[in-house]
């Protein structure tokens, strides 16, 4: 017999006389397969090509984890083609994102006809992102509304579906992401009250979306009180307390000591519940929250104690660009050029693209006084990353320093409009307008700066200058006393011009010896400046005590030889001195 050229046989051809019986009997023999062409295993021949399939999708998920995605993607394909299930379809669509390969990803998404899935939709946005088509990122993740306080209003009418809904316990939730994704949309096309919304409504909708609020809180899009409301409003797991205890300490920077103390000892409390049973560690020695800490340390002016936590941190993460930034903060505050110069260096070897490389380096000639460079460095920096605050309060501060006022106010009215959470700004354009003497427009930048971030202490002490140079004294020995009680409990070298100008005020109100009091404690530290002692000589000489008004007149000639003042009191002290002396005899 001569078969086919497929190799299959020809059908058997029926004789026309055969009976109905026949031709059913013949007709169930030919459906039979011959025993003689079985193979082994034939018998189920489904559940072998599922297990093959099934085989390539662990093989495809393998390759995706040892970042071998071109072989993900041949290997995703094949499963798809052969399967068509949408979570094949899926796969293939994840490996060609990862393998960035966005055109193609998009177009398998939008022919899959499954965008209903919340999944499908979030990723093919995800690859519009990585194109930069903002616009149409918005329209792939739908019409949607929120209010100011990150409350998605329009509710869900079932046209959304997801599929894995499976793995939702362990799992951020997609809406999350998806209210995350419109925010960096919105952010890139430079609508950032749209972006603040929808950032709040991604950490609302499930606080373990971390980067949503690292972006509301890295970014200064929220006061300290919309943060404190915010926090407060977030339905955390009952195995979450560490996160809300983390969130705490994040966003409280600026609190008193003992509130931020008591803020980390929940953390470190909070931290045992996932801690291994079988270990002492805790999270108490996780570099994010010790990072927490050391900005803590910045803020309230204990730069050294900063510095000396950072530098440890970063020999154990070299590369934690958090820790990084605030180490940068406080060396600068320091003068330690030289650590300065080695960490820019490195800093623009393995970063040359990150905003805080250029911010290092405009950070070491800045301590160093080459205002010029800094300026063009900080100006880099701002280029590469507009939304860097760091950069744009550097560049005013340069500005400042060589006594450009114009150029200073622009810089920081730009970061003022751009973050408006941070309160630095304000706060350096009322400082602008008293280098001006144009204490009323300073006083309003001031207290906008307050109402921003009302537990900064540096704004007290600013609002009580301005009240003593508009000779408002007991205004300003109220603020002054405000901003020592907002300080830590034991203070540093960065509060002693609050209590020298504390001493000034009391002394102008003829309350002498509560002045005397604060210029002596402003002369425990290692700063003596020369104000602390002719403000305490001249408290001394109106109190009729020459001989200790001399000495000090002395001293602050000794750090300062061509003063007029202390060199015309000092003659005047030793005249009375003499006086007395003489009417004694």
């Amino acid at each position: 017999m001569r078969y086919t050229k497929f190799g299959f046989p020809p059908p058997p051809v029926q004789p026309a006389s055969s009976s109905s019986s026949a031709a059913s009997a013949s007709a169930s023999v030919a459906a039979e397969p011959s025993p003689k062409r079985r193979r082994t295993g034939e018998a189920a021949p489904a559940e072998m090509r599922e297990e093959a399939v099934e085989r390539l999708r662990g093989v495809v998920r393998d390759s995706v984890g040892k970042h071998l995605y071109a072989s993900a993607i041949f290997l995703a394909d094949k499963v798809a083609a052969a399967t068509g299930d949408p979570a094949d379809v899926y796969m293939l669509a994840q490996a060609l994102f990862l393998g960035r390969h966005f055109r193609r990803a998009l177009h398998l998404l939008n022919n899959s006809r499954l965008l209903r899935d919340l999944r499908f939709r979030f990723l093919a946005a995800k690859c519009l992102e990585e194109l930069k088509e903002w616009h149409q990122c918005l329209l792939m993740l739908g019409d949607a509304k929120v209010d100011e306080h990150g409350n998605v209003l329009d509710q869900d009418d079932g046209s959304d579906i997801y599929f894995d809904k499976d793995a939702e316990d362990h799992e951020i939730n997609i809406k999350s992401a998806i209210c995350f994704l419109r925010g960096k949309a919105y952010e890139a096309l430079d609508n950032r009250d749209l972006a603040r919304q929808w950032y709040k409504a991604a950490v609302k909708a499930d606080p373990l979306c971390y980067e949503a609020l690292e972006c509301l809180v890295d970014n200064y899009m929220l006061t300290c009180e919309e943060e404190s409301e915010l926090l407060s409003s977030l339905q955390f797991g009952k195995e979450d307390g560490w996160l809300s205890a983390f969130y705490s300490c994040l966003i409280r920077k600026h609190e008193k000591e003992y509130v931020v103390e008591a803020k980390f000892k929940e953390l470190e409390r909070e931290s045992c519940s996932i801690s291994s049973l079988s270990t002492s560690e805790t999270l108490k020695n996780n570099i994010d929250i010790l990072a927490c800490k050391a900005e803590y340390y910045h803020q309230n002016g204990e730069y050294q104690k900063c510095f000396k936590l950072t530098s440890s941190l970063l020999e154990r993460d070299p590369f934690h660009l958090k820790c990084t930034l605030v180490h940068l903060a406080a060396a600068m505050e320091l003068g330690h050029s030289n650590d300065l110069y080695l960490l820019a260096c490195n800093l623009v070897k393995d970063y040359p693209q990150k905003a805080l490389s250029w911010f290092a380096v405009g950070c070491y000639y800045y301590c160093i006084k080459k205002y010029d460079q800094a300026r063009r460095y900080f100006g880099k920096a701002t280029g590469l990353d507009g939304t860097f605050p760091p950069a744009w309060i550097g560049t005013g501060i340069a500005y400042a320093a060589q006594e450009e006022g114009d150029q200073a106010m622009a810089a920081f009215r730009t970061a003022a409009r751009l973050f408006p959470g941070c309160h630095l700004p304000t706060l350096y354009m009322g400082m602008q307008y008293v280098r001006m003497h144009n204490f009323k427009l300073a006083e309003q930048f001031f207290t906008q700066a307050k109402s921003i971030c009302p537990s900064d202490p540096l704004i007290y002490n600013e609002l009580g200058v301005v009240a003593y140079n508009m000779k408002e004294y007991q205004k300003a020995v109220k603020w002054f006393e405000l901003t020592l009680d907002r300080t830590s409990s034991s203070l540093n070298e960065m509060w002693e011009p609050t209590l020298v100008n504390l001493g000034h005020a009391l002394r102008k109100l003829k309350e002498y010896q509560k002045a005397v009091s604060y210029y002596e404690k402003a002369l425990t530290f290692p700063t003596k400046s020369l104000s602390a002692f002719a403000g305490l000589a001249y408290t001394y000489h109106l109190m009729d005590n020459f001989e200790a008004a001399i000495d000090y007149y002395h001293k602050a000639l000794w750090l300062k030889p061509d003063d007029q003042f202390c060199t015309d009191m000092l003659a005047f002290a030793l005249e009375s001195s003499c006086q007395i002396a003489a009417c004694r005899k």
